[in-house]
């Protein structure tokens, strides 16, 4: 016969078994702060805001492996899911590939990748063995790699989508001098995504290339948001600025990050990291409140 006692005691045995049971890989005590999401212009899907690029951090051996599992699992975590490579970012595609196959997340990402050739047979084969790298059969997004051969290679990309193969297709450049030449093409080829450089010391993609993205209903993913890394040895013992807290920012990394978001034209930034505590950090830049146009203004000035 069961007694109260006996229930109570079963149940805390039970309540002991389930606490001690390993969580699941991906699983929070508390759920993370939601992520702001922007929509694609083409077809007004939303993603987060905040990214994660492959340029170096990828780029590992197999030493380098174990902390990249981490970060993966830590931006899944957070509400991300926009991941940007790139065939030219040496062995990133395969280490990519690797971690999303064993942690089994690859229908979790958002996953974009590049055409970087010369031709249209060259093309063809860096795609099929960036399929094979990532180990998928598609991309939510194929970008012409820094205007490479352009013509070519946003004609073939646009074959893939056709085919169902790739969801979106784009053009990408990272260096100021190329802005005026992107704007002109994005203007008259209105592809569903422009990849530019933009931060808070080299904000001049809001003189064309943003609002010209916005008018031509093309989404924008911002690479280069913290200049390579120059930026954090340029505010080293520097107080962030006194509305830094009415913004929800407490570090000069989600500084960088809000600032590139704050632009009414931009969809996702997408910082690289390889450790797991600077992918917190990162992800916090994507929630809270945007900045003002007068707080843009103050930090560029900060940093020109």
């Amino acid at each position: 016969m069961t007694t109260r006692r006996s229930f109570l005691a079963a149940a805390a045995v039970a309540a002991t078994a389930a606490a001690l049971r390993p969580l699941p890989a991906l699983a929070l005590t508390v759920p993370p702060p939601t992520l702001l999401r922007r929509a694609i212009p083409s077809t007004g899907e939303l993603i987060p805001v905040i990214g994660m690029g492959t340029s170096g951090s990828f780029e590992v051996d197999a030493a380098g492996r174990a902390p990249l599992e981490e970060v993966l699992r830590r931006f899944v975590a957070g509400g991300a899911s926009v991941i940007d490579t790139s065939p030219n970012y040496s062995n990133a595609e395969d280490v990519l590939g690797d971690l999303m196959a064993g942690l089994g997340l690859r229908d979790r990402i958002w996953l974009a990748t590049k055409l970087a050739a010369d031709d249209r047979a060259a093309g063809e084969a860096q795609f099929a063995d960036s399929l094979r790298r990532l180990r998928t059969d598609r991309f939510e997004l194929l970008a012409v790699h820094n205007l490479r051969d352009w013509k070519t290679q946003l004609a073939y990309a646009r074959e893939l989508k056709a085919q169902g193969k790739v969801k979106y297709v784009g053009l990408t450049h990272f260096m100021d001098a190329q802005h005026d030449a992107l704007a002109d093409i994005v203007a008259a080829e209105k592809p569903d995504f422009v990849q530019i450089n933009y931060s808070v010391s080299a904000p001049n993609a809001a003189k064309r290339v943003l609002p010209v993205a916005r008018d031509s209903g093309t989404a924008v993913m911002i690479n280069r948001a913290f200049d390579d890394g120059r930026l954090f040895a340029r505010v080293a013992g520097k107080a962030l600025p006194g509305w830094a807290a009415e913004a929800g920012v407490t570090s000069w990394a989600q500084m960088f990050l809000k600032f590139a978001i704050s632009h009414e034209a931009v969809t996702v930034v997408i910082p690289a990291t390889g450790k797991p505590d600077r992918q917190d950090d990162n992800l916090k830049g994507g929630v809270g409140p945007l900045l003002s146009a007068a707080q843009q203004a103050e930090l560029v000035a900060m940093f020109a």
